[in-house]
Formats: C-alpha cells, structure tokens, sequence
C-alpha cells in the first residue's frame, strides 16, 4: 500500500534530487541493505525457498484433522467410546449395490469382491450384506456392505481406500451399481488440479499488465508473490510435524498467499513509480518506496496477523491450525514485499525507470492528467453526499439481510461433486434407507444393559426418529451404544432440532429413570456442536478483533471518527459477503448445491478481510489526512486523497477479487465458500465503500473527522505511519 505523500508525487512536478531527499527511516534503511546487496538477498530467498521445498518433499507433510471440542456432549461421548472400547474402533467406508432385479442375483460377483477387499491393506473387517438382513433395502434392490477400516480416517493411507474403491467398482456391470461412500472414500478420491490457482495467477499478471503497460513490472508483484507461497507452504508442511494443520489447508494458504502478496508487493510497487515520476532515481526511489508504503503494509499485515491469531481463542484444534498458517503466510509475504522485492527493483530500476517516463510522456501529449477520472467522480458524491450515502448503506444492508438467517454446518457426501462415487454411494443409501441413514446419531448410555435397553426404547419412539437400533454393550460392558436414525438428512434443520430434543427433553428424564449417564454423540452431533460453539464465540473474537484495530487507527490519525468509520464500513462489508454466500450456498442460487454454510467461514473471512480492508482504510485516508494536513480543506482533501489512490486501490482489489473468485472453480465446497466471500467482501469493500461511502462520509464529516478531544490528545502517544520529512 501506498503513503498519501507517494500518492502525492504522481502529482507534483519533478523536483531536484536533493530537495526530494528526507531522512531515511528504518524501512528505507532495509530497502537500502537489500538494495546494495541485491544478488545475496536474492539468492539467500531462492536458497531458503529450496531448502524448505526439498525439506518439506523429503519430510513428507502431517496434515490431520482435529474437529475435538471439550466440554460438549459430542466429546464427552467420543471420549468414552475410546476409553471403554468398541467393535467400531475403527471409522468405517460402505460398498453400496443397486440391482433393479434385485442383488441376491449379484451375489455370485459381490461376495468374491468382499473377500479379496477384506485382505487388503487397512482393512479390519468387513461385513456382508447377505449375512444382514438390515443392510438391504425392504425392496431388495439395494444393500450395503460396511468395510471396517483399521485406523480413524485421518490414519489410514488414502492410497489404501482408492485401492479399496477400485477393487468394489470393478465388479459393476449394466445392471449392478457399485459405489462407495463415507469420509475416508470422500478423501481418497482424486481432487481437481490446481485450476483456481492457475487461472488466479494468469487474471493477476493480466491486471498487472494493463496497469502499468510492462510485463516486467507486472511480474515483479507476482514473482514476490510466489516466492513467500513456495516457502510458506513447504513451511507449514514442515510444521505440521509439530502441530495440528488441518489437510484442507494447503488451498487456503495458497489462496492468502497469492492474493496478499500480490496486492502488498503491488502497493509498494506502485509508490516506487511515483517516486520515479517525482524525480527520484531508482535507488532513492525504492527506499523512499519502503519508508511509506513499507509502514502501511507491515501496520496491514500485523492487523492481519492479530486477526488471525485471535481465531486461536475460539478453541477448536484444527481451527487453530489454520490461524497458526495463514498468519505465518502473511508474516512471510510481508518478509518478501519489503526485503525481496527491493532486490528485484535494484536490479530492473533503470528499465522500469525509463519505461515509466516514457509512459508520461505519452500521456503529457495527450493532455492526461492522472487522477482527473477519480476527481470527478469525487466532485459528483460531494455534491450529493448524503444519496450516495443512503444508496450505498441500504445496498449493503440488503445484501447482509440474508445472513441472519445464516446456518452453520460441515459439508457431507451429498455436497460433493455429482460425479463422485461417494455422492453416488449418499443417493443410493438414502433412496434404500431414509435420508437419516447417511447421518446417524450415537447414542452412549453409561449403565448396565437394561438400561440400555430402556433407552433404546424410548428413543425408537420419539419424534423425528425413523429407527433405533438395538443397544450394542462395549468390552468391558460398562457402556452400551445405541445407533439412532433420524426421519431427516445429516443436513437438514430438523436433525438439528432432534439433538436438541435428545438432549434436553429425552435424555434427562431417562438418567432420573434409569440412573444411567445418557450422551448424544456422532459426527452429526459433533458437527452441530462445533457450529454452536463457534456461533456462540464470534461476538467476542469479533469485539476484541475490531477493538484493537480500531486503537490502532486512533492512534495513527489521532481521531475519534476515523476508526469509528472505518470499524462500521468493515463490518458491513465482510456481513454483505456472509449474506452472498448465504444465498448462493445455502439457498442454492445459481445452482450451488443447498446446505449449511461451513462453520469455519464466517471467522476465517472476517479475521482476513478485517485486516485486508484496514490496508485500504489507511491508504485512503492517510492521503486525505496529509492533504488535510496542508491545505486544511476538506472537500479538496477528499478529492485529491481519492484522486491519488483510487487507481491503485482499484487495481489491486480486483487482483485479489480473481484471484479469491478463482477458487469458486475448486471441487471443495469450502473452498468456494471461502473464495466467493473473500472475492464478494473486497470488491465491496474497494469499490462500494472506499469510493463512495468513505468519500461521502468524510465530506459530510467536514472539520470533524480529525476531531480528538484535548485531554485525550495529551495522553496518546504519537504514531505514525509517514515517512520522516524534515523539519
């Protein structure tokens, strides 16, 4: 991001190097080491990178899932299905067959099949459908064999269930379907390559390209960009050794990663060319780039990083995982914007210098002035301030409406892809058993059998459940596991609704009555559990997050109106994206499969949005402030402030918008949740609310906005975020 002096510069005459020149701050001083040492710090990034890519291929990754969550009933049961034991130790995958003719007449095919699938490679146990009479469908046509794996999901090699799945496919026929489902099946199959990446990439060089019309200055922006991805994913990978990282997070880092890199390599490129255009040459160029546009990408990236850091309160392992990753991705894309890319600009300066000249030559004979598109657009919200105002407030609102309603869950077998065989494996299981099939409760009852046997009754009765099956005593008889089929899919409200009912209408007369600990656990109810719990804790990581932040802001601009503003526009923006996703995902608009929005989103899209749109605020306003500062007008002071930043806040929110709106592409749902979000907020945020809003607001504001009372001025301690001028 740029300082509002840089944002000046592309105004101001060129000016006599020595009248140009100021004192040098820190981040100068580390441009100044990385350009005088430019081929060592370049090659120590390429040595570094390397080192943790072949580190990382000759580790291996670590990657696991940690979904625990003390203290909910879910856990608690989880805990004392491992601490007394089970015949269900290990997490399970079902070979689905359909027969329109029924599948006793498969029978001949299927059973070889399960002999040879029962010795293979992660495989405990497997059980028939023709020795269970429940695993076949009252019509006959449809039956299943579960396959007991020897691990939990996250333990066994998925290259062990593709083999699994290969073996149960080949025996199908015109007239026998063979699928196979479960969450070890979903994570085995093949993923889509890296097409959201790919055309990410590609939409952020054509950006760069059209914006400053030379493919080598697009790429410097992009070429930092990769690097700090490349190290921090082969990082992570290194890291996840050492702690709980999430496997679905490799796509998410890529995605920051790409996104960040670009848009803070971008903004410090982009007062590089204004310094340029002042009359600095290359070298003083890149140093005066680092002490403006340096200070406003680190003050960015530490907002971002504290976000992300806060999501570790939330308590949940694998969110914590991600936190943990995406924070140090965004700490090691920062690295490479304000040491490597300095090397890369000592290196180009004079191509890019003449480049740049040349540039304004053409647009001087053509009687351009840069800006002047922005300064109109300024003029017209000052002349009408309060409908634009009113017009972009009532358009955000609207937008955000949807998210009231917002559900939160995970994502099963029938979100995925309709070509997968595990999506297959959900249709044919709840065509053959109920739609409560796919998702069943568990029910622990701590007691003798008896008990378990009173609790199964009364759960084979109550509403919104379609089977009770019968209560299965653990190994030391101490616990007896009762499997409860909701009427509903895993999805659906009112399996919501029956944990609940369970919980706090069912269970607690039966533990009067048979004075047995009665927990309703699964992995529905564990999904239920964690989407509550996250709800429940968003408020307060949301309050702390926006407190800080908005601290950090009194303190830079010295103003009580200013974080008050911004604080507001943030919140508004990142609830109109949870209100898009809200109808596209869970609604089902534009043909998006319906269904609960993942519980992870709404923390993850506010923690790096919050931080991303404080990049913005404080590019924009810091070059009002500073044309505030010397000419006291605010309305000219808008104008100008707008003027000199609105190309390039345009510019790289749109490179963050393809490259986030890129990953709609993926094959994870998640991933399109998180991509459309972050894609939807920034371009809110850049064009909706740094255009009009903020511009309406500060011309309504007048004076006022850089009001602090007197005693409170006295008291805060001076910050900021301005290079050093002389005195």
């Amino acid at each position: 991001m740029s300082s509002p002096r840089g944002s000046a510069a592309s105004l101001a005459p060129s000016v006599p190097q020595s009248a140009a020149s100021a004192p040098v701050g820190r981040f100068g001083a580390l441009a100044g080491w990385a350009q005088r040492h430019r081929w060592a710090a370049l090659l120590l990034w390429v040595a570094v990178v390397a080192a943790i890519t072949l580190g990382s291929a000759a580790a291996g990754s670590a990657y696991r899932n940690d979904f625990s969550l003390p203290g909910t009933d879910s856990q608690a049961a989880t805990d004392l299905f491992t601490k007394h034991g089970s015949d269900q130790a290990g997490d399970s995958v079902e070979i689905v067959f359909k027969d329109t003719g029924g599948i006793t007449r498969a029978r001949t095919r299927v059973e070889p099949m399960l002999a040879e699938v029962e010795h293979m490679a992660g495989v405990a146990e497997v059980r028939s459908p023709f020795a269970d009479a429940s695993a076949v469908s009252e019509d006959g046509t449809i039956g299943y064999a579960s396959v007991t794996l020897d691990g939990k999901t996250e333990d066994v090699p998925k290259e062990d269930v593709a083999n699994i799945i290969d073996t149960a496919q080949s025996i199908a026929t015109g007239h026998l379907q063979v699928e196979v489902g479960g969450e070890a099946a979903r994570n085995a199959e093949d993923k889509a390559g890296p097409t959201a990446e790919l055309a990410g990439i590609v939409a952020a060089l054509v950006i760069l390209v059209l914006l400053f019309g030379s493919l080598l200055a697009a790429s410097l922006p992009l070429i930092t960009a990769l690097f700090a991805v490349g190290g921090a994913i082969g990082l992570i990978a290194l890291a996840s050794h050492l702690f709980t990282v999430a496997d679905f997070t490799p796509p998410i880092l890529m995605l920051v990663g790409l996104g960040v890199g670009v848009d803070y390599a971008l903004l410090i490129f982009y007062r590089y060319r204004h310094e340029l255009l002042a009359g600095a040459q290359p070298a003083e160029a890149g140093r005066k780039a680092l002490d403006s546009a340096g200070r406003t990408v680190f003050f960015a990236g530490c907002t971002v990083i504290v976000a992300l850091l806060g999501l570790v309160a939330l308590g949940l392992g694998s969110l914590r995982g991600i936190a943990l990753a995406v924070a140090i991705t965004v700490l090691i894309t920062m690295a490479a914007s304000l040491v490597l890319l300095p090397a890369l600009l000592a290196l180009s300066g004079g191509r890019i210098q003449r480049h740049v000249l040349k540039q304004r030559a053409k647009g001087t004979e053509k009687g351009k002035t840069e800006g002047d598109g922005w300064r109109a657009m300024a003029r017209a919200v000052q002349r009408r301030p309060i409908p634009t105002l009113l017009a972009g407030v009532i358009a955000l609102l609207a937008l955000s409406a949807p998210a009231l309603g917002m559900r939160l869950g995970f994502a099963d077998s029938g979100n995925d892809p309709e070509e997968t065989t595990s999506r297959h494996a959900y249709e044919l299981l709840a065509e053959g058993f109920g739609p409560g099939f796919n998702g069943p409760l568990i029910v622990l009852v701590k007691g003798d059998r008896e008990a378990g046997e009173a609790v199964r009754a009364k759960l084979a009765t109550t509403d919104g459940v379609a089977e009770a099956g019968p209560a299965m005593p653990s190994e030391d008889g101490a616990l007896s596991t009762v499997f409860v089929y909701p009427t509903t899919s895993p999805q659906a409200e009112g399996t919501v609704d029956l944990v609940h009912r369970l919980r706090d209408d069912v269970a607690p007369p039966l533990e009067r009555t048979t004075g047995a600990d009665v927990l309703v656990g699964g992995a529905t109810a564990a999904s239920q559990d964690v989407s509550q719990t996250l709800a429940d804790r968003l408020p307060l990581f949301v309050a702390v997050v926006v407190g800080v932040s908005s601290l950090l802001l009194l303190l830079v601009f010295r103003s009580i109106w200013i974080p008050v503003k911004a604080a507001a526009l943030n919140l508004l923006s990142i609830s109109a994206a949870l209100g898009v996703i809200t109808l596209v995902f869970q609604h089902g608009w534009f043909g998006a499969q319906p269904g609960p929005v993942e519980a992870f989103i709404p923390a993850l899209i506010f923690a790096i949005v919050f931080g991303l749109s404080m990049d913005y605020e404080v590019f924009l306003i810091s070059r009002i402030h500073e044309e505030w500062t010397r000419t006291q007008d605010p309305s000219q002071s808008v104008r100008e402030g707008l003027a000199s930043t609105g190309k390039v806040i345009t510019a790289a929110a749109a490179i963050m918008m393809f490259v986030f709106g890129a990953f709609v592409l993926s094959s994870d749902r998640m991933l399109q949740q998180f991509g459309l979000g972050l894609a939807v907020a920034i371009l809110l945020d850049a064009v909706v609310i740094r255009c009009l809003i903020v511009p309406a607001v500060m011309q309504l504001l007048g004076k006022r906005a850089w009001w602090l009372p007197a005693p409170l001025a006295r008291k805060l301690p001076k910050m900021s975020i301005e290079r050093p001028e002389h005195s």
